[in-house]
């Protein structure tokens, strides 16, 4: 099977898919819809990070792609839609670089508090400028945060032992962390806040959610980080109030546009601004978090292969199989209609299967059967219910012992 990784994914995922025997090819760059249209026919597995879009017309075009891995917690650049009906499974790593964007996160907020952007800038200038003059501590400030899932209680653990205040805002309904206070609404949390940091996922309802309403809304000389999409934030609308001075400084690690390759020009309306650090979407780019993402959706992908398991994909129905150790697997991917699994059972009995195990789970449209035996099913038998009316895919596993 082929693999193509894109995105200088770490090196520990080549290791271990090439461990259980693909074929790996490992690229630095992202790829267009065009180019994925060209690439993608042959190959079996997909790993992206967050610049390849990988479209309803480029899944159409993957005629041998099996399974997708996203190495990065976001999903949004992904047509699950598409996926799911083409019986293409995917998964990302929804925790594995949390502590890397909390410390980027409380790093910023210090160096913010403290105006460290500019001095060192005037430093490297020539110019000693030693001064207290806006520079404050944050213990005792009011941290507002902008989405409590997994990085948001995260940080917001991290940032109460630094003795800030916490204040968050969910839409979901989210148990506080430690001594954090649950605001009813967003304008709640923008009039109490020192530094809002936004932590939202990239569903198209969050498009535009951060603009100048909101940022009129902040507290006079208050910090702003964004290190959650790029598409979430109006930067025009933060450049205007960086420069009126009712934001004291930001923090922004995404961009609504951001360059295809390692080395591309980057544009943004938020360069050249004093108390403003800019970062090439790095939050969690540490190689401890790249090198446990790289382990993590790996193996994922590599057990969909191999045993068929869909522990944690984001659009199959997921079936926590145990690891085949003796005899045989069905994995049957099908339509969700009534009697299917009755037809399945039929078959199975009609061929004296002798059943050790059966796993199954519906999502949405979609069911999903997986059935360990003793011996292999008849070839007669496979050919049958792979052409069934209601069947996606249907795969065999042999145990390796």
């Amino acid at each position: 099977m082929k693999v193509l990784l894109l995105e200088n994914i770490h090196p520990a995922a080549v290791e271990i898919l090439e461990g259980h025997g693909f074929d790996v090819e490992l690229r630095t760059r992202s790829l267009s819809e065009a180019e994925l249209i060209k690439e993608l026919p042959g190959v079996s597995l997909l790993g992206i990070r967050s610049n390849t879009h990988l479209t309803a017309p480029a899944l159409e075009a993957a005629t041998d792609l099996m399974a997708v891995g996203c190495f990065c917690i976001g999903i949004n650049q992904v047509d699950l839609s598409a996926a799911g009906r083409r019986g293409v499974a995917v998964f990302n790593a929804p925790y594995s670089n949390t502590r890397s964007v909390v410390e980027l996160v409380i790093g910023e907020i210090i160096a913010l508090g403290r105006r460290l952007p500019e001095k060192t800038q005037r430093m490297h200038e020539g110019v000693w400028d030693k001064s207290a003059k806006g520079s404050h501590e944050v213990r005792g400030r009011t941290l507002g945060i902008v989405g409590y899932g997994n990085i948001g209680t995260q940080l917001s653990n991290v940032a109460e032992a630094l003795g800030l205040r916490v204040i968050f805002f969910d839409t979901a309904d989210r148990l506080a962390h430690g001594n954090a206070q649950r605001m009813r609404s967003l304008d709640e949390l923008l009039a109490e806040a020192d530094v809002v940091s936004i932590h939202v996922d990239g569903r198209p309802g969050n498009a535009g959610l951060f603009g100048a309403e909101e940022f009129a809304k902040m507290k006079p000389r208050s910090l702003f980080i964004n290190a959650s999409r790029g598409m979430v934030v109006d930067d025009v609308a933060l450049r205007e109030q960086v420069l009126s001075g009712h934001i004291a400084g930001a923090a922004i690690d995404v961009f609504p546009i951001e360059p295809k390759a390692q080395g591309d020009p980057f544009e943004s309306v938020l360069r050249g601004l004093d108390n403003v650090i800019l970062t090439p979407h790095v939050g969690g780019s540490t190689q401890e978090a790249q090198e446990e993402i790289g382990h993590f959706v790996s193996g994922k992908l590599a057990a969909f292969t191999r045993q068929g398991r869909t522990e944690l994909a984001v659009n199959l129905p997921t079936v926590q199989a145990p690891e085949l150790e003796v005899g045989h697997r069905i994995g049957f991917l099908h339509d969700n209609v009534p009697g299917v699994l009755a037809s399945v059972n039929d078959l199975l009995a009609d061929a004296n299967a002798n059943i050790t195990g059966q796993y199954l789970s519906t999502r949405g449209q979609q069911g999903y059967v997986v059935t360990d035996t003793l011996d292999p099913l008849p070839e007669d038998a496979l050919a049958k219910l792979a052409e069934a009316d209601h069947t996606i895919w249907l795969r065999t596993w042999s145990a390796a012992r």
